[in-house]
């Protein structure tokens, strides 16, 4: 042995070794520092270049094109370089040769270099892919199922093969990192099953992947965007990986995720927070339109006043150079951030309509949408903009397609389609979902005011409408799946869905209920909410279904179960146990809910007159305070109020039910405000009209007050004073006007004003409950309303309620009868 090693340096000097022809040309490659350089080696070797040698070359290719700054335009210059068509055919007469991972590798980098899909050379490396798929290994398969998937052929035969693949082989796959690209490349074929199991798998695998890979956090969430399932755990999760790597995102990354937590409504103010902080520091780097425009859309939405007239200014100045894309993002981003910058709009209007021919359907419903919103003043850009949509509609054969511009068209004067598109519309109604048919629904009854005076158009409109409810009614008939049913469900919205098909799909969804689970319980819940409609049915087993398995049943879920049951005013059998349940499945998260969150469901449960101490101590503590009050001005006007109000209303609650547990009343300028806002000093005709009555019944004007304000600021549409006898009794204003709401001196005052009243006499609150009040198919009072008139009967107010199907029926259509309604109930049988 030790012989044949002396040997060995003699033999290296007599017989010298070289590297392989084949491992020279690699490393010259990898000596290479540009592209051309690569294509003097392919253009000097292309007669011995073997098949391995040829993938590196497209390798170390892509490899330069990640390095450069100016991508679109070097992958231009690498195309059509003469030495690419010589790779090109070397590539299609060694395909066989090329083992799997470089077979995928050329077609990945291919599609990346924008090599045209119908490429001849495409093709091929398709088709020898499929011929192997059952042996690629993990790895390559994800990334062929990308390729396949940035040739939007995620429905084909071909992905379906590879889902059928994914399936098979889930139990054994233990790299998240080539699962979650298989996840989103398939997540159009899966059911519901096959989504379970991946989520599962996902959540088992999750804490072995390194917390720096955002990339595989993101795919995670892009997957469960794709699959419409706000799988909160997950989400919680793949935040929580992007908040300890804030400092590693950028531009492109932060947009994508929170375009994804948008789709998803997941909100979370930390990384909207952090996110902020960065994409400011941005501001003053972005100098190229591509850049500035993501930064734009991304930030304008949660800017502050000062960051929005600098983002605004900047984009005026660029607005000439955007692509129709960037100027489509620009004019979503605007109508997001309400800004009606006139120069901008009229700088981005001109944009769009230069590029109007590029756009598709749902695109040019946007355009339309956004140019309403912003008060866009052009006769130019409707007109181009309805011949557009129009030239669209006539060659159209898709029914979403169809809805979707027709919706566009009805948006835009002269508010008229021809008999041809009319027939287009009913020959499509067959194969419509419930969404496109409430769609079509919105838009004619958009039409019809417009047409009333002529008879024979409005006539082929209401037509129309009976044929929507007679397809609508028989999809809900065949409807035997709750799932599907609940995603046709989720964004239907209008006048017409409610008065012509609610009570049909309550009563399908009744038929359903045994399909009820833990996976769907809080979607079902989300939808009776909207509805105003009370299915005692539905709500019980909610209920059950909750209880049977709460521990299933995520935390963020809570709020949205138990909401229907506020705002319908309704208890299960089961309540305290019920409620008690919810409760106790919260507890250990409160410290990690989200604020706006926490707010909405606490007054859900002051409404049921439910009041968990420690739920209310994590709501009224400076600490979480201060933090809501921080996240506001990231919320949009709208829903800002609505938290402002919620919160108000909660703690007008905890105050007046709960008194010991001694938390203060601090809303008083907030409610001042919000009063010296609305629209006081006169009232509508009915509201007149009652106030004259009631004047005359009780002895005068300044015997009655309108709009009255209680303690803690409920307002009462009107307000007397009875002593012990039943006589009314004068208020000290002697200016009072019939029809005209007295003007209020503000001062803090949260006592309760019976003290002040003589021996025996009583306030009276009359209230006129219109039909938003109650129920919308019985006549049960509404949570909001019940907690109200509970409010009142706390503060000493005997209430009268006045419904509106008694006071408008036909038993009082006179005045007299109005007049004696009254007596009887102010005074009672006693007076009349």
């Amino acid at each position: 042995m030790y012989r044949l090693r002396a040997f060995y340096p003699f033999f290296r000097r007599v017989f010298k070794f070289y590297p392989s022809s084949g491992e020279l040309l690699i490393e010259q490659m990898n000596n290479c520092t540009n592209e051309e350089q690569i294509f003097d080696l392919i253009e000097r070797n292309k007669a011995i270049l073997s098949e391995k040698q040829v993938g590196y070359a497209f390798t170390r290719l892509w490899e330069f094109q990640k390095q450069n700054t100016n991508f679109l335009k070097n992958v231009e210059f690498v195309k059509h370089h003469p030495q690419f068509l010589t790779l090109h055919n070397l590539t299609a007469n060694k395909i066989e040769l090329m083992n799997d991972d470089t077979l995928v590798n050329v077609l990945y980098i291919m599609q990346q270099l924008n090599v045209e899909a119908h490429d001849p050379l495409i093709a091929a490396l398709v088709t020898e892919s499929w011929r192997r798929l059952e042996r690629f290994d993990l790895n390559v398969l994800s990334k062929f199922s990308t390729c396949l998937a940035d040739q939007h052929l995620r429905f084909s035969p071909l992905m379906g093969k590879i889902a059928e693949i994914l399936n098979s082989e889930l139990e054994a796959i233990q790299d998240l990192r080539s699962l979650s690209v298989l996840m989103v490349s398939t997540s159009s074929l899966i059911s519901q099953h096959f989504r379970e199991r991946l989520v599962n798998k996902t959540e088992l695998l999750f804490d072995t992947v390194d917390c720096s890979q955002v990339s595989v956090s993101r795919r995670i969430v892009q997957f469960l965007r794709n699959a419409k399932y706000n799988h909160y755990s997950l989400l919680d999760r793949c935040n929580k990986v992007f908040l300890s790597n804030m400092s590693k995102l950028d531009l492109d990354s932060i947009s994508k995720i929170l375009s994804l937590y948008k789709s998803l409504q997941f909100r979370s103010f930390e990384f909207i927070r952090m996110a902020k902080r960065k994409l400011t520091g941005m501001m003053s780097s972005c100098d190229d339109p591509a850049s500035f425009v993501k930064l734009f859309v991304t930030l304008g939405p949660m800017a502050g006043p000062e960051e929005k007239e600098q983002l605004t200014s900047t984009m005026v100045l660029m607005s000439e150079e955007l692509t129709s894309q960037q100027a489509l993002a620009v004019l979503g981003a605007m109508e997001e951030m309400e800004s009606r910058n006139s120069r901008l709009v009229k700088k981005i209007a001109s944009v769009v309509l230069k590029h109007l021919d590029d756009y598709k359907p749902l695109e040019l419903l946007k355009i339309t949408q956004a140019i309403i919103f912003l008060h866009i003043q052009s006769k130019d850009v409707f007109v181009k903009l309805r011949e557009t949509l129009l030239r669209y509609l006539k060659t159209s054969v898709i029914p979403t397609e169809i809805s979707i511009l027709v919706n566009a068209v009805s948006l835009l004067p002269p508010p008229h389609l021809d008999e041809a598109r009319v027939s287009q519309i009913e020959a499509v109604l067959p194969q419509c979902d419930l969404n496109a048919l409430n769609s079509f629904a919105i838009s004619i009854l958009r039409w019809i005011p417009y047409h009333t005076y002529l008879s024979s158009i409005a006539g082929k409109q209401l037509k129309l409408l009976q044929k929507l409810d007679h397809y609508g009614r028989q999809r809900l008939q065949e409807s035997n799946s709750l799932n599907q049913l609940l995603e046709e469900l989720k964004t239907l919205k209008g006048d017409w869905f409610v008065e012509s098909l609610l009570e049909e799909t309550i009563a399908t969804l009744q038929q359903l209920t045994d399909e009820i689970n833990f996976t769907n319980v809080a979607e079902i819940a989300s939808f009776i909410s909207k509805t105003s409609y009370l299915s005692t049915l539905l709500l019980d087993r909610i209920a059950s279904v909750s209880l049977q398995h709460i521990e299933k049943i995520h935390p963020f879920s809570i709020s949205t179960i138990l909401l229907p049951f506020s705002i319908l005013n309704y208890d299960p059998p089961q309540r305290e146990e019920f409620l008690g349940t919810c409760i106790q499945r919260l507890n250990p998260y409160l410290s990690t809910l989200d604020p706006l969150m926490l707010v909405f469901l606490s007054y859900s449960l002051a409404i049921l007159e439910y009041f968990p101490e420690d739920l209310l101590k994590a709501v009224f503590n400076i600490t979480f305070l201060s933090k809501l009050d921080s996240q506001l001005e990231f919320l949009p006007s709208s829903l800002n109020m609505r938290v402002q109000l919620r919160l108000m209303e909660l703690n007008r609650a905890v105050c007046l039910e709960c008194p010991e547990f001694q938390i203060p009343w601090f809303h008083d300028r907030f409610c001042q405000q919000l009063y010296n806002k609305k629209e006081i000093g006169s009232m509508n005709g009915a509201q007149q009209q009652m106030h004259v009555m009631l004047a005359e019944v009780l002895g005068g004007v300044n015997y009655v007050k309108a709009s009255a304000l209680t303690p803690y600021y409920h307002t009462i549409d009107f307000e007397c004073i009875l002593d012990k006898r039943k006589r009314p009794l004068p208020y000290g204003n002697s200016s009072a006007v019939l029809g005209k709401v007295p003007q209020v001196h503000w001062k803090s005052n949260t006592q309760i004003p019976g003290s002040k009243l003589p021996p025996g006499a009583e306030r009276i609150a009359l209230i006129f409950w219109d039909s938003r009040a109650f129920c919308r198919n019985i006549p049960h009072l509404k949570g909001n309303s019940a907690m109200r008139k509970r409010h009142m009967e706390i503060m000493g107010y005997h209430v009268i309620q006045i419904p509106h199907f008694e006071w408008n029926s036909m038993a009082l259509s006179t005045k007299d009868a109005q007049m004696d309604y009254l007596k009887e109930r102010i005074f009672g049988e006693s007076k009349s």
